[in-house]
């Protein structure tokens, strides 16, 4: 399941995208418009930046901006950022040690091909193609 935090970064990536001018946008305007508490927002912001998705500057003029076109991230690897690896069960987390009984699994397989399933819908998906399907949803 993903969490609030996972949906609420993709809303805050496509309120940046959306709005990108070239100058920093304060998160008091990105809280207001996405109806998310600014004090929530910071904690995510602050991910986004560590994780090299966003850039942010303080004082006057300050707030946060993309640091790569909209077309450039995946929908897949802002979810991992927040989330957490995109597995379905343990044994296929990349830190799992291998499981002894995997060559006898009678489920791996079809957790194996979910897994992909979730992994390629995700990552045919930018950032990008949010903003515009937003875009159309306006129309």
């Amino acid at each position: 399941m993903i969490s609030t935090k996972g949906r609420y970064a993709i809303r805050v990536m496509i309120d940046l995208a959306e709005h990108e001018d070239g100058n920093y946008i304060p998160l008091k305007e990105i809280a207001a418009r996405q109806q998310i508490s600014k004090k929530y927002l910071e904690i995510l912001v602050k991910e986004l930046v560590k994780g090299g998705f966003v850039v942010g500057a303080s004082g006057k003029g300050g707030g946060y901006k993309l640091c790569r076109k909209p077309e450039d991230y995946y929908v897949g690897e802002i979810i991992e950022l927040m989330e957490g690896p995109l597995a379905t069960v343990a044994c296929l987390l990349p830190e799992a040690k291998e499981c002894p009984r995997a060559a006898s699994c009678q489920t791996l397989p079809m957790w194996e091909e979910y897994d992909k399933l979730v992994h390629d819908f995700f990552y045919s998906r930018k950032l990008s193609d949010l903003v515009e399907e937003s875009k159309r949803g306006k129309e």
